[in-house]
């Protein structure tokens, strides 16, 4: 058997050369015709529904986090986000690779990323950085590998809460090692990584759809590592339509309409400039929301917060809000109905009245572009007030695969 130290420097040699490979691979100046292939909306750290990394932060740490394109291309780069950092972030290797299975890159696809030349750099606290273009042939609905060393105590880290997808870590810097044994850790968040843009596909027509929510459209129910949500669904449609689009999926588990939260982001009114108008070639957008404002006052919790009552009338102005920032950018604009959701920790007599009055509205108020009823497509056909059981993932809430799958089904395609 080898001696530890033999062991090290044997290591050490063949990251040298797949180094020297990768960095063989980049090209100084950009494709045309960006696309985003994938988005996750950032949020502040928070502790979560179940185990992360987001407030704890990194130090001496490599964080592969697996994400799938929902468009293609011949070139790729990536953006990071350190909007809710107190420091600069610093990131010495960067790769990018397509996904084998688990935490194994496929070897021949691994790209070391650069920014402005440099494989390392630091992003301020509160700004973003987009990476160098390197070569690299996606396809649609191809999942991708980001990996990031974290060189030193990060801090608090800007993430992705909910991305019911599996991220893995591993202690020391294993950027460029396509294996998965040293990524011994897991969580089911994203961490600072906010888009992958693709171009030199010339496939997709008729520009870029963003879905616009909260748990619902994030996934919440869809089950890990699945590419179940909605949005998934959506963009699986569309390409067996012979339509391809990119669908970006801008959901925030808890988001709300018109207040920011602490654990579940900035309000819809707030973040859609940074998480819809500001991506490339964006056509249309799907708003679904509310159902957080409408719910949070009816239950006291201490993740439930902020929780003032909100009347229908002033969820009706924030759509509206919605409504004028997208078609003052030029964006066709869906609005959806809410999700019916009897039997949920959120209903009673005040929060179903309210749901079904906003309904009324979004149907017939003819002030979105087009509507989707959502809330028909997995409503229980004997209690519309309650979510179709073969549709529930158990909290009578929020819809499972199959319940995604209903709702997507629901889109017409050419509203969009």
């Amino acid at each position: 058997m080898l001696h530890n130290t033999a062991r090290i420097r044997l290591a050490a040699a063949a990251a040298v050369a797949v180094l020297g490979a990768l960095a063989a691979c980049s090209t100084a100046e950009p494709a045309p015709g960006w696309d985003t292939g994938w988005m996750a909306a950032p949020q502040l750290p928070s502790i979560g529904f179940e185990p992360n990394w987001a407030q704890d932060g990194f130090d001496n740490h490599t964080v592969r986090q697996v994400v799938r394109v929902t468009d293609g291309g011949t070139a790729a780069r990536i953006t990071l986000s350190n909007q809710y950092g107190t420091a600069p972030l610093r990131v010495d290797n960067v790769t990018i690779g397509r996904i084998a299975e688990g935490a194994e890159v496929e070897p021949n696809s691994l790209r070391q990323l650069t920014f402005d030349g440099d494989a390392a750099t630091a992003i301020p606290a509160g700004a973003t950085l987009t990476s160098d273009v390197v070569d690299l042939d996606l396809d649609a609905m191809d999942s991708a590998a980001v990996t990031l060393y974290l060189p030193e105590r990060t801090g608090p880290a800007t993430f992705h809460s909910q991305a019911y997808a599996t991220t893995y870590r591993a202690a020391g810097d294993h950027a460029a090692d396509p294996s998965a044994g040293s990524f011994t850790e897991s969580t089911h968040s994203w961490y600072y990584l906010t888009d992958v843009q693709v171009s030199g596909d010339a496939v997709d027509e008729g520009g870029t759809v963003v879905t616009m929510g909260d748990s619902i459209t994030d996934g919440y129910g869809s089950g890990y590592d699945a590419n179940t949500r909605y949005p998934d669904w959506l963009a699986q449609r569309l390409a067996d339509a012979g339509t391809p689009r990119p669908v970006l999926n801008a959901g925030i588990g808890g988001n709300l309409i018109l207040n920011d939260s602490s654990w579940f982001g900035e309000a819809a009114v707030r973040r859609f400039e940074r998480d819809v108008l500001t991506k490339p070639d964006v056509t249309s957008v799907i708003v679904f929301g509310g159902l957080n404002d409408i719910g949070f006052s009816e239950i006291d919790l201490p993740t439930y917060k902020p929780n003032p009552q909100v009347s229908v009338a002033q969820l009706i102005a924030g759509h509206r809000e919605l409504i004028a920032a997208a078609h003052r950018a030029g964006i066709r604009v869906t609005g959806a109905t809410l999700l019916p959701m009897k039997g949920a920790e959120y209903y009673n007599d005040v929060s179903a009245a309210k749901i079904r009055e906003f309904n009324q509205w979004m149907r017939t108020s003819g002030e979105y572009d087009a509507v989707v009823d959502f809330h028909a497509a997995v409503a229980d056909p004997v209690d519309p007030e309650a979510l179709n059981p073969v549709f529930d993932s158990g909290d009578h809430k929020h819809p499972n695969a199959a319940g995604y799958r209903a709702m997507a089904d629901k889109i017409d395609l050419a509203t969009l």
